[in-house]
């Protein structure tokens, strides 16, 4: 009489597989539900068409804007901020946990993969709410990169500065007061030593080895091509269409797909382990 032979119990690594796999899934499945405030947005396509980050040909940073340093509280200039050193400027909302934090996450990575001296650039962050006092850009810095942060330099800037700044970078966030939130271009400007902007990037979408030939580039004073807009936007939901934004959106269907692959994968590997044993 042949019997089916009982299924061995799954190994502590295997147990801990699925339950990575299924917190991931979780995590995809209430994404939607993270930010209550996320289906009561209030902004128009009129208004997410003005977010961009689209600086004119020849942009420049205002080096003497004034800028307090969220660590040590003083107060002083972008210029002395940047210190004559190409620099990667993130615009950022502290109290965004949108997308800024991978924003964040993956700037410090591409940095990092660039293998360039700390002291050969420099990586700005500049507040776009200006309610956001010094501790919540300490909390995100913490939170989000632990020890990454050390090579951030996270700025505050006043109303009136924060819009001398933008205007001069061509950079438009759009505040929503549906959700107390900002819309705003999920972007980073790479700066030359006096200030020129010389591209805008995705921090999204950078890898060492291309931000290092940018930083180089713009270490020498080149200017790349500017684009003409930067389409992902850091903002939940898009209450014209009840949907995601493309850029989260993007987020979420990849981030799915590699989950039912990975699980697709360990049942593969564990059937062939079980044919593998003997008996």
């Amino acid at each position: 009489m042949r019997f089916i032979k009982p299924l061995s119990s799954p190994t502590p690594d295997a147990i801990r597989t699925v339950q990575y796999l299924i917190v991931g899934l979780l995590t995809i499945a209430c994404a939607g539900l993270a930010n209550p405030g996320a289906a009561q947005a209030r902004l128009v396509q009129a208004d997410l068409a003005r977010v961009a980050a689209a600086p004119l040909p020849g942009a420049r940073a205002p080096l003497s804007v004034p800028v307090t340093d969220a660590r040590t509280g003083r107060t002083t200039t972008l210029g002395e901020a940047l210190g004559g050193r190409t620099t990667l400027l993130l615009p950022v909302d502290y109290t965004c946990w949108n997308v800024c934090d991978p924003m964040l996450s993956m700037a410090a990575d591409a940095l990092a993969a660039t293998g360039l001296p700390a002291d050969q650039y420099a990586w700005v962050l500049v507040g776009i709410d200006p309610r956001d006092d010094a501790a919540a850009a300490r909390r995100m810095l913490q939170e989000t990169l632990g020890p990454r942060a050390a090579g951030a330099t996270p700025l505050l800037v006043t109303d009136a500065a924060l819009a001398r700044l933008t205007g001069a970078l061509g950079y438009t966030a759009v505040y929503d007061p549906g959700t107390d939130s900002f819309a705003h271009p999920a972007a980073a400007m790479l700066l030359t030593g006096d200030g020129r902007v010389a591209r805008v990037l995705s921090p999204l979408a950078l890898t060492g080895r291309d931000l290092r030939l940018a930083l180089t580039e713009a270490g020498e004073g080149r200017v790349g091509g500017l684009a003409d807009r930067l389409a992902l936007l850091c903002y939940g939901y898009d209450a014209v269409r009840g949907l995601y934004t493309p850029l989260v959106q993007r987020i979420l269907t990849v981030a799915g797909l590699a989950t039912i692959l990975g699980i697709g994968l360990l049942i593969v590997g564990l059937s062939r382990k079980s044919r593998a044993r003997p008996g």
